[in-house]
């Protein structure tokens, strides 16, 4: 699996296809929602639930980027990239609020559909490859057993 660093397995890559799908559901859900985020940059007193989920962004957005930059195939990249653009949209908007950012919802719920194809594109090439060597793995035992029942 040289095209990839960090979702080298399919089990990993299945693993992350049902990470975006349930932060998709969530993400629909606050579309569907329309609960207005205030932002935290307001003269108002800030809800804790609003700091806690910046906090929340922030650390989320952090890790997503660093997996970006350290991952190697395009996929892969492709990938992070679409999940960190997510998470960061979601943090802005949750700072500053929806008439600063109100489209941060519809980006992060663009973002994370793609993301959700793209994993499934890279579970999908990780089954194929296993399938491919399972086949090449019985014909090679075939052939054995054919060449020491032909001597």
């Amino acid at each position: 699996m040289g095209d990839f660093s960090i979702l080298n397995t399919r089990k990993r890559a299945v693993v992350a296809l049902v990470h975006s799908v349930v932060f998709l559901l969530i993400a629909i859900r606050q579309m569907v929602a329309v609960t207005p985020a205030a932002g935290i940059f307001l003269h108002a007193p800030v809800a804790r639930g609003t700091w806690i989920l910046c906090g929340i962004f922030a650390v989320v957005s952090s890790i997503l980027l660093w997996l970006f930059l350290i991952s190697r195939g395009a996929m892969e990249k492709l990938y992070f990239g679409l999940c960190t653009v997510s998470a960061s949209a979601g943090l802005l908007r949750t700072a500053f609020g929806d008439q600063s950012f109100h489209a941060g919802l519809y980006v992060r719920v663009m973002m994370l559909v793609s993301a959700v194809f793209v994993g499934w594109l890279i579970v999908r090439s990780h089954s194929r490859r296993a399938a491919a060597y399972a086949r090449s793995n019985e014909l090679d035992v075939a052939q054995g057993a054919t060449s020491q029942l032909s001597e």
